[in-house]
């Protein structure tokens, strides 16, 4: 064999040596962005939609870390101020302060209309939700690859569990730091869904939170959502903040 394609086999071997295991690659995803605190933010969305044009939509977002409660209370557009929702464990509400009552609903219903769901302010583990999908000889379906210049893995996974809006998703991840960068999700039917790109991320007590991402409508093409947070901070929330009676009050 000659030198250069011994050097290239080895090579090959080495490299593909170093192909981690996906389930690990998971966990260290989720690892970075758990901060395990209670946190309160501003959230902005951008919507664009071929039929309605673009909308903006602002929020103030305030979670518990023990139970993962969470509440949204709406600031713009006008049509939307003053509304807002509540999930404590297993119960989601919708606030509609023009009528001042609230709505008991799914995880995996729109929010305000917009494309987000009750599920995409959640921090349950990946490693909970998804696992490894494999070819038909059962080896994990991850290779190297580039996103731009940035060195990725790109591997596929299903769902564990039901209550998942897509099944399946092919991800890319940094090697460097394993930071998500893009995400396809997929149907039940292998319908490509929608593509997340993670554009920017900030630290935050040593870990990172994906700050400003955009998420393109693959099934009603021309439709897109852009997402920022801001305003960032850490630390014990009350509990009365996590009622009914206070979501209320933020709307007066």
């Amino acid at each position: 064999m000659r030198k250069s394609a011994l050097s290239a086999l080895l090579l090959t071997a080495s490299f593909a040596a170093a192909q981690p295991p996906i389930n690990d690659i998971l966990k260290t995803m989720q690892d970075n962005v758990s901060i395990n605190l209670d946190v309160r933010a501003m959230v902005s969305m951008t919507q664009q939609k071929v039929d309605q044009g673009t909308r903006l939509f602002e929020m103030a977002y305030y979670r518990r870390d023990r139970d993962d409660a969470f509440l949204i209370a709406f600031s713009a557009p006008e049509s939307e101020k003053g509304n807002g929702y509540l999930r404590v464990e297993d119960n989601f509400w919708m606030y509609r302060v023009n009528t001042r009552t609230f709505q008991h609903i799914n995880r995996d219903e729109s929010i305000a209309g917009t494309d987000a769901k009750g599920e995409d302010f959640e921090t349950r583990r990946l490693t909970e939700l998804y696992q490894a999908e494999t070819d038909q000889a059962g080896k994990e379906i991850i290779a190297a690859d580039k996103l731009g210049s940035i060195p990725v893995w790109r591997f596929q996974v299903k769902a564990k569990v039901t209550d998942v809006s897509y099944p399946f998703r092919t991800i890319w991840v940094r090697q460097d730091n394993r930071l998500s960068l893009k995400q396809q999700s997929f149907s039940s039917s292998r319908t490509l869904m929608n593509t997340a790109y993670y554009l920017k991320y900030t630290p935050v007590l040593g870990k990172y939170v994906p700050i400003e991402q955009i998420f393109i409508d693959e099934f009603e093409k021309g439709n897109k959502t852009i997402v920022k947070i801001s305003g960032i901070v850490t630390g014990k929330l009350e509990d009365k903040i996590f009622t009914k009676a206070y979501l209320e009050n933020l709307s007066n």
